[in-house]
């Protein structure tokens, strides 16, 4: 049992069939909810969801030179090696599209600037807009502040591809996916209001990152939100009942093993019939029945979500993208997935003897399952 990087196999066997789920119930648009969700996987460094997610937004017509902005605009708060990583997954994207036939929209340049453009000027403009009106200096740092005032927000936002409240959900959803930049999202939820986004726009926020990228970014969000709203929020997690995008495939209902499943569970094999491997997807809560191999030996491989590998007379293992178990024969053991989130891996047999078999056992109760963490 061990955790690998699983990179090369991801590309082997990596579908796109789930893609970003937009909720049409939402004050917030299609584009705007696809902004915040292309600069947290951008801050994440989820390249092979990024680029599904930047697949779909062009089928949804949103224009080349507006995901450009998006993640150009990201170095500023991520850094330039996360911005040109998530500008080669859009590059990439565009080229497949363009060898499958597919023309997307260029979309326009930006507004020339005028002659007698002063970038200080204007971005000391803009950085107090953000806060209210209120000037800032940043003494201690006095040429961060220049850049600050003179290319963040004089260079940066003058470029009008996006709107000052677009590059605002833009920062808000790289930020919720920062770990330890919980002061400037509550700096940028509260900067937002001034720049253009509405209080039910930023209520929404949470909703829309555990919808497609993760409940801890999701609660980031949430957090930041309720404090400078003063207002409390439902749980985001699980808000849509649908599983948040992933490179592999959802495949379809297991309606065969489905009595030795609890929840919902999903199929999709990868040339299984000569050996490969099938993935398994557990929606929240969903485990399957304690079970026992018998003369084989299953090996599990995470993908996406998290869940738990539990073998009895063991410690429950938790499994993120990369662990990997090999589960012995006769070890009777369950897997499933977590509380608040989708999970997937992917399993095959090795070392399969003769007269190999699978026992199905009693289901795992909830008492069971919820002493998990």
């Amino acid at each position: 049992m061990r955790k690998l990087t699983v990179f090369l196999l991801a590309l082997l066997f990596a579908g796109h069939s789930l893609i970003l789920k937009a909720q049409t119930d939402m004050t917030l648009t299609n584009k705007q909810q696809t902004l915040i969700t292309l600069a947290a996987l951008e801050a994440s460094g989820n390249i092979p969801v990024l680029e599904t997610v930047l697949g779909q937004a062009l089928n949804d017509d949103i224009e080349v030179s507006t995901l450009k902005e998006c993640l150009s605009h990201l170095y500023a708060y991520t850094g330039f090696p996360r911005s040109l990583n998530a500008l080669g997954a859009l590059q990439r994207v565009l080229a497949e599209r363009q060898r499958q036939g597919i023309t997307d929209s260029p979309g326009r340049e930006a507004t020339p600037l005028a002659a007698d453009y002063d970038a200080l000027r204007q971005g000391s403009e803009v950085q107090a807009r953000l806060g209210g009106g209120k000037p800032f200096e940043y003494s201690f740092a006095p040429q961060t502040d220049y850049y600050l005032k003179a290319h963040l927000f004089g260079d940066i936002f003058a470029r009008d591809i996006l709107t000052f409240a677009e590059r605002e959900l833009v920062t808000l959803g790289a930020i919720a996916a920062l770990e330890g930049c919980e002061a400037q999202l509550k700096a940028h939820v509260a900067g937002s209001r001034n720049m253009g986004v509405s209080d039910e726009e930023l209520r929404q926020l949470p909703a829309v990152l555990a919808r497609n990228v993760g409940r801890e970014q999701a609660m980031r969000a949430k957090n930041a939100v309720e404090e400078v709203l003063g207002i409390t929020l439902n749980e985001p997690a699980d808000q849509s009942g649908s599983m948040p995008p992933s490179p592999w495939k959802l495949g379809t209902p297991n309606t065969a093993y489905a009595r030795y499943f609890i929840g919902n569970s999903y199929l999709a094999p990868y040339d299984a019939e000569n050996g490969g491997p099938v993935n398994v997807t557990f929606e929240p809560r969903c485990r399957n029945n304690w079970h026992i191999h018998h003369g084989s030996v299953q090996v599990l491989i995470c993908v996406s979500g998290r869940g738990w590998y539990v073998e009895e007379g063991k410690e429950p293992m938790e499994m993120t993208p990369g662990t990997v178990v090999a589960i012995p024969p006769e070890a009777r053991h369950w897997h499933g997935a977590a509380r608040d989130q989708w999970f997937q891996h992917l399993t095959y047999m090795t070392r399969v003897e003769a007269n190999a078999s699978n026992e199905w056992l009693e289901p795992v109760t909830d008492e069971e399952y919820n002493r998990l963490p």
